[in-house]
This record gives structure tokens, C-alpha cells and sequence, in this order.
């Protein structure tokens, strides 16, 4: 069998493997709080040495925000991530080829245990993203959205 050829195309330097996300993404979901829209923009910084992310999940009546910084932490790709709610969270680049071999996974340990958060190349256009909490009989994902290039 052939090996598949990539979809995304990692970027030089330390930070290159995010560089299939640089841009500003949206996604439409449905939730347990009705209809939302989530925006995601991934766009470097400081020299390029971290990148910014702003993450707004708009439910019509409330928005929820985040920001985050990633880049380079004890010699790996790590999280720094702050929430509107006033939650903090940070976490490293993991491994989560079990999803699709291209898969940018990060783990963090939270208040109810290890989670995750994953994003690989869609077949058509965009990206999926998913949140996964760990569990005995492996990872129980819990949210999942599709993202496509936001053209303004």
C-alpha cells in the first residue's frame, strides 16, 4: 500500500509544525447551549518565537474567550491558555497520531484529569479539532468542530 501523501505542510523552524494553522478560522456547531460559532485565529508573535492564539465561542446571547501563547518550553512545544471564565490552563505538544498520523495534539493535566486537544487536516478544506478527557478504556472525546479558512 502506498503511503499517503500529507496534507499539511509543516513550516521551518521550532514552531513549524503549527504553521498548517496560521490564520483565522471559524467553525458552526451545535452545543448543549444551543447554535454557536467559534472563531479561532493562530497568528505569531514576538519575532515569530510564540504564537498567539485567540479563540472566541460565540453562543448568540453569551461569548466565551481565549487566549493562549504557545511556543517553546524546556526544549518542547508547550501551552500557556487563559479563559474569560478566569480558568487557566497549560500543557505540552503530545503525541496524537492515533487520531490521523498528522494530528497537532496537546495534553494538559486539568482539575478532573488528563485531557487533550487535537487538530488534523480535513479530507475537503479546514481542519477538525477535537477536546478528549482520558479515561480508563482510553480517550472519550466530548467535542468536536470543523473549521474552515474565515475569509472577512
Amino acid at each position: 500500500m502506498a503511503k499517503q501523501k500529507p496534507i499539511w505542510k509543516k513550516g521551518r523552524g521550532k514552531l513549524g509544525v503549527l504553521s498548517p494553522l496560521i490564520g483565522s478560522w471559524i467553525a458552526e456547531a451545535e452545543s448543549s447551549m444551543g447554535k454557536l460559532k467559534c472563531t479561532r485565529v493562530f497568528e505569531p508573535v514576538l519575532g515569530s518565537n510564540y504564537i498567539k492564539l485567540t479563540a472566541e465561542w460565540n453562543f448568540g446571547k453569551s461569548v466565551y474567550q481565549e487566549h493562549a501563547i504557545i511556543g517553546m518550553d524546556d526544549g518542547k512545544i508547550s501551552f500557556w491558555s487563559f479563559t474569560s471564565d478566569g480558568k487557566k490552563s497549560q500543557g505540552d505538544i503530545a503525541d496524537g497520531t492515533d487520531i490521523p498520523p498528522e494530528a497537532i495534539c496537546f495534553e494538559a493535566q486539568m482539575p478532573a484529569g488528563l485531557a487533550r486537544m487535537v487538530y488534523w487536516p480535513s479530507t475537503d478544506e479546514g481542519f477538525n479539532w477535537a477536546v478528549e478527557s482520558k479515561t480508563k478504556k482510553g480517550w472519550n472525546r466530548f467535542t468536536i468542530h470543523h473549521y474552515k479558512k474565515l475569509i472577512p
